[in-house]
């Protein structure tokens, strides 16, 4: 077969997959909208738990595959960095951006969230860090390494039930509108069921067509789960949060990006552990992304902080910041510049 029928091809299955996505995510923010109002959460939890939860699907099923099917535990980790980065960076320059008004923010948002997010990032290095020091595993590369057991993911897990717990207490602390409640639950969670089914289906459409093109173009797994499969597993976070923020529910849009991104580091990338038994990671790699990922989470900080508002500028600032990580993954994988020197070349691709 050709390169460009290989590519046509691949590139086809993108673009019904994304459509695929695109029909689930909208199941998906309809159901668990209505399933708030019925259990009368606030805005906050609907979109750090609810929403988050639910839009995070397919970057748990890709830690999981990729670990237990491929035994690809370092291009899991690239697809959840890279889309903790999108979420981050894109989401909300896009909902900005999409939106008929200015995206506003919370004090709750800013200081709860962002800052718990942070604590997730800490969290999962210092995982990381701990594999790395009781469980150390040669490496021919002399890249740092590190065997992740199913005792050291205890942790993240721990300390999401934590923050669902901090989220557990904002609904309690609520007061409901009183506003006609017609919602059918039982309905609307067959709808939620049958939304993260589509979702699966079509992100995982979209894996396995940035996984040909890659191999079509002889890109190595790493670049691909930072970048495409990344952006790919992030499409619903990325409808999700700008529909809700054309309607209005600013706070809701942020806080399902922020809550996406607790959920990836602290499930999705423990999740493939606990399913293989144990992983080995790459220190050397793995500890400067967890850096950029605390940069890029610092800098949306401050300008969400700055009068609690994220204007078009700042919007389109971020844009151009996650341009520059992709191109800066890009030359680092083809060897034009060393700051990652372990990463994986562009020729040791596996076979499946």
């Amino acid at each position: 077969m050709s390169l460009f029928v290989q590519v046509s091809a691949y590139l086809g299955l993108a673009i019904l997959a994304t459509a695929v996505v695109w029909k689930g995510s909208e199941w998906l923010e309809s159901s668990s909208e209505q399933l708030s109002v019925y259990y009368e959460l606030p805005p906050l939890v609907q979109g750090a738990v609810v929403l988050a939860v639910g839009s995070s699907f397919p970057e748990l099923s890709t830690a999981v595959l990729a670990t237990l099917l491929h035994g690809e535990f370092e291009l899991g980790v690239a697809a959840i960095v890279g889309s903790a980065l999108f979420n981050v960076l894109m989401i909300p320059a896009l909902a900005g951006i999409w939106s008929d008004e200015k995206l506003v923010s919370t004090r709750d948002l800013v200081y709860k969230e962002i800052q718990f997010y942070l604590i997730s990032i800490a969290a999962l290095l210092l995982m990381f860090s701990f594999a790395v020091i009781y469980n150390p595993v040669e490496n021919a590369n002399g890249a740092i390494t590190g065997e992740v057991t199913r005792g050291l993911v205890l942790f993240p897990l721990a300390l999401y039930l934590f923050y669902v717990y901090l989220q557990y207490q904002d609904t309690m602390d609520h007061t409901a509108e009183d506003v006609p409640n017609q919602v059918s639950p039982v309905k609307q969670w067959g709808v939620l069921l049958a939304s993260l089914l589509v979702i699966l289906v079509g992100v995982e459409g979209l894996v396995r067509a940035a996984i040909g093109l890659g191999n079509a173009f002889n890109t190595p797994s790493f670049l691909w789960g930072i970048t495409v499969v990344a952006a790919g597993t992030s499409v619903p976070d990325a409808f999700v949060s700008v529909r809700a923020a054309r309607a209005g529910k600013a706070v809701t849009s942020v806080a399902n990006v922020l809550g996406s991104n607790v959920f990836d580091l602290l499930v999705c990338i423990p999740a493939g552990v606990l399913v293989a038994g144990t992983a080995v990671v790459n220190y050397s790699v793995s500890a400067p992304m967890m850096g950029v990922l605390t940069l890029a989470t610092l800098i949306v900080f401050l300008m969400m902080r700055t009068h609690m508002v994220l204007t078009t500028t700042e919007a389109w600032g971020l844009i151009a910041i996650y341009f520059v990580f992709v191109v800066w993954m890009s030359v680092e994988t083809f060897g034009a510049v060393d700051l990652l020197p372990n990463l994986p070349p562009a020729t040791s691709i596996p076979s499946h």
